[in-house]
């Protein structure tokens, strides 16, 4: 029988179109996976030969995958993240260790998603976990490459949202949070107009937390703020926080509550109407998923509120 091209196909083929999808440039995917510029150029030219197909366009400013290349590259990072995890597993039956979870949260989530850990290490504490914070678009990127088993975050962000598994478990709540030396703190009712001309702490432009304070005002008929401290981490926030009596930050209500909880800050009694995407958990709809993340998604569904229910 005639060997198909694509069984030509090495894994150094697959570890450069991967490189080169992550950094957007043939240069810099040649550095990443330790060879020169020619031989990765070359490489990617043997690849285009075996699939028969243009995977990049060529530009002064990079390269960019065709459709071709998306569906190549899509496929390699599945293929990489497969072997990945078979190295972990043999590492852990050489070691004669347990299981290892790795797990992906947006910040919003952290309380909530501990909780459940806790919960599944009392059931299984011979497993091992790994959790990283980070944002949707960063987490995805880890979870295609392999390097996460799920993802607690929101798949909107992702230009290619079809190749997801994603079930949506819990609503995120948003509030305001102040020092507790704030004036306003003890009020039974608080406005927005009350904290149009504060320092606010928020996310960076165009994260789902900062388009909905902008949707917020925009509803009141107030202007943006103007002066802002920007940052995505929350131990940042509460550090602003404590450091001005007189500034304000939007949180996630499960933060909001456990900071508030420790007396390192107090809710304020804002309405807000703007709802944020519920959280979701993601996992990538071609690869096995091991028998310990499905009991842990298993755990996180049913420890959440479901969205769109009642507080």
């Amino acid at each position: 029988m005639r060997q198909s091209s694509f069984a030509r196909l090495s894994l150094r083929h697959l570890l450069l179109l991967s490189a080169i999808e992550d950094n957007g440039s043939l240069k810099r995917a040649a550095e990443t996976i330790g060879t020169s510029q020619p031989r990765a150029s070359k490489a990617l030219q043997e690849a285009e030969e075996l699939t028969g197909q243009k995977l990049f366009h060529r530009s002064n400013r990079g390269v960019r995958a065709t459709p071709a290349g998306e569906c190549v590259i899509r496929n390699a990072k599945t293929i990489l993240a497969q072997l990945g995890k078979l190295e972990r597993e043999l590492n852990g039956l050489s070691a004669g260790t347990g299981t290892k979870l790795r797990i992906g949260t947006i910040m919003g989530a952290v309380p909530f998603v501990t909780e459940i850990v806790q919960r599944h290490l009392r059931r299984y504490p011979r497993t091992s976990v790994e959790i990283l914070e980070d944002t949707s678009a960063e987490l995805l990127r880890q979870l295609d490459r392999g390097a996460l088993d799920l993802v607690i975050g929101r798949h909107s962000v992702s230009a290619a949202p079809h190749v997801y598994d994603v079930v949506a478990f819990h609503d995120e709540v948003l509030k305001v949070v102040a020092n507790p030396a704030h004036p306003l703190v003890g009020k039974k009712r608080v406005a927005l107009s009350d904290l149009a001309d504060l320092r606010w702490i928020v996310y960076t432009a165009a994260m789902p937390m900062r388009l909905s304070l902008e949707q917020e005002f925009r509803h009141a008929g107030l202007p943006f703020p103007s002066v802002l401290l920007e940052t995505r981490s929350a131990l940042t926030t509460m550090s602003l926080i404590q450091g001005d009596q007189n500034s304000v930050a939007l949180l996630s209500g499960d933060v909001a509550e456990f900071f508030a909880g420790f007396g390192m800050a107090c809710i304020l009694p804002v309405h807000l109407i703007s709802k944020s995407e519920p959280y979701e958990v993601i996992t990538r709809r071609s690869q096995d998923m091991p028998d310990q993340s499905k009991q842990f998604i298993s755990e996180l569904i049913a420890g959440a509120v479901p969205p769109h229910a009642s507080r």
